[in-house]
């Protein structure tokens, strides 16, 4: 099976040089250059694949840990968000590019697609399915009663008495009056986070996680609600399917799943694991202070 290898050595071939070792020490800017990734691009966004390519060179150069990833896994996950249309500007919060250090391959640092709430959202607007469809905190004092049961949500955003965030609410109601509301507490998300945390430092906080916790948290309990109850478009399901995980791109420019990075299963299936991090172990983590839910 064709996989980055195939499309190196096309690249390869492409610049006068049958060297597949040299297409591995091209550079992002020289392989966004090359006319076998350029055609690439615009197969997928036409006319907006040049100003596609130069923000992707500029949000990189103003990385130095993502200009540190491996030059091929940044192209195939932009390449994913080019596939779904979603702009990879970080402070935009639709789409990221993260990088991360892989462990299972010599410690070598490669960039991973991740969907941002807001992409999530976009999508679903896409669809034409939902009336409604928000996911926000909820701060200390805001939250009157809970029931997971029937969903009954009481919420006073009058109520708030800090700035503490206990917990984050999702909610939706399609076009057939079909209606969900999910809530997490800030409790269940860190535990999430921490059993699906891929680092051998688990409580360790890093990527979009550091930098904008919040954001992370609403996408995890929003990703969780429209994958088990949502209708999903093509767009969405390959969202789902492509979030947090690193891509390869065969020869015909088709990308493929290298590996998952992490798995968003419900938190509810914590219980059910038989990891060794069990939910019992993570609460003792929280009980005697190693972990901390940041804020």
């Amino acid at each position: 099976m064709a996989t980055n290898s195939s499309l190196k050595n096309q690249i390869s071939k492409s610049n006068g040089n049958n060297q597949v070792s040299n297409a591995k020490q091209m550079t992002l800017k020289s392989l966004l250059s090359s006319p076998a990734v350029q055609k690439r691009f615009e197969a997928v966004l036409e006319e907006k694949a040049s100003g596609f390519t130069t923000s992707l060179l500029n949000m990189v150069n103003g990385d130095p840990n993502l200009a540190e990833a491996q030059p091929m896994s940044i192209i195939t996950s932009a390449m994913v968000a080019a596939t779904l249309d979603l702009p990879i500007d970080k402070n935009l919060g639709y789409a990221y590019i993260v990088p991360f250090r892989d462990w299972k391959k010599g410690n070598e640092k490669v960039a991973q697609f991740q969907l941002g709430y807001k992409g999530y959202i976009q999508l679903a607007q896409r669809s034409g399915q939902y009336m409604a469809l928000n996911v926000t905190e909820v701060y200390e004092g805001e939250l009157k009663s809970w029931n997971r049961l029937t969903e009954e949500f009481e919420f006073d955003p009058e109520g708030k008495e800090s700035d503490e965030v206990i917990g984050y609410v999702a909610y939706f109601r399609l076009v057939n009056g079909f209606e969900k509301t999910v809530y997490w507490t800030k409790q269940q998300v860190e535990m999430h986070r921490v059993k699906h945390n891929k680092s051998k430092n688990k409580e360790q906080l890093t990527g979009v996680w550091k930098s904008d916790y919040d954001a992370m948290a609403q996408k995890t309990v929003l990703k969780s609600m429209l994958s088990k109850w949502g209708i999903l478009s093509i767009e969405m399901q390959k969202a789902v399917t492509t979030d947090e995980t690193v891509q390869e791109m065969d020869e015909k420019g088709e990308l493929k799943q290298a590996e998952m990075i992490e798995d968003d299963e419900p938190v509810k299936h914590i219980e059910e694991s038989s990891d060794k991090e069990s939910e019992d172990e993570l609460t003792e983590l929280f009980k005697d202070g190693t972990i901390t839910p940041s804020e």
